[in-house]
């Protein structure tokens, strides 16, 4: 971005769907963060490190769909 101004608006402006192909996109990063974070709740203990796995795959899922909805 060439300024904040610039920056702001993107990161606080809504970002709707541009087609079908971003919609399947959306849909890929959430169905592997699914998988990723069943995998984790499955191998390990519940414990505070099993809750601190699983809110990084949320926050990584969150994320890269922040990216695609603002970068492409």
């Amino acid at each position: 971005m060439d300024n904040i101004d610039d920056e702001l608006n993107n990161r606080f402006t809504y970002h709707p769907p541009r087609d079908a192909e971003q919609v399947e996109t959306y849909r890929c990063v959430r169905a592997v963060g699914l998988t990723l974070a069943r995998a984790i709740a499955r191998a390990a203990p519940n414990s505070e490190e099993r809750k601190i796995a699983l809110d990084h795959v949320d926050a990584a899922v969150m994320w890269a769909n922040a990216a695609i909805a603002r970068r492409t």
